[in-house]
């Protein structure tokens, strides 16, 4: 019997350079082993993804719009793969590892946004790579 890989490759981004590096590697992986490429864009009402100054009313609709630009910006409008972008109000480690926990494999990059939070949270890559329910794959800037 032959089985056919179903499970995605899935990746976080936040809008960094870092980011988008990560996401194109994801798609060549997703290309690669003919499967859908799962985005992830975590978010919260402290740490709202982009350059734009902190909004008090920001939504998982603005969050999902600046996931959609920031896909179709790096990948342009037809990446050759299904798309599955998914805006998580959760802390980028956990949102995912939640995500990440039925993937083929999981990619992110080593430099996101940054900043205070990740000085208390430490940082993103290395929780995913120590909890990951699958293997993950650290994209290095450049």
């Amino acid at each position: 019997m032959v089985t056919t890989v179903t499970r995605p490759v899935v990746v976080g981004v936040d809008g960094s350079d870092g980011a988008r590096e990560a996401l194109r590697v994801a798609h060549r992986e997703a290309r690669a082993h003919g499967v859908t490429l799962v985005v992830v864009l975590a978010w919260d009402f402290l740490d709202q993804p982009g350059d734009t100054p902190f909004d008090p009313d920001y939504t998982e609709a603005q969050a999902q719009a600046f996931l959609r630009a920031f896909v179709t910006d790096t990948l342009g409008e037809d990446p050759g793969v299904p798309v599955d972008l998914r805006a998580v109000a959760d802390r980028p480690a956990g949102a995912l590892l939640t995500e990440g926990r039925d993937a083929l494999l999981l990619v992110v990059g080593t430099r996101g946004r940054g900043g205070f939070r990740g000085l208390l949270l430490g940082s993103v890559s290395q929780q995913v790579v120590s909890h990951a329910p699958c293997p993950v794959l650290v994209v290095p800037p450049g």
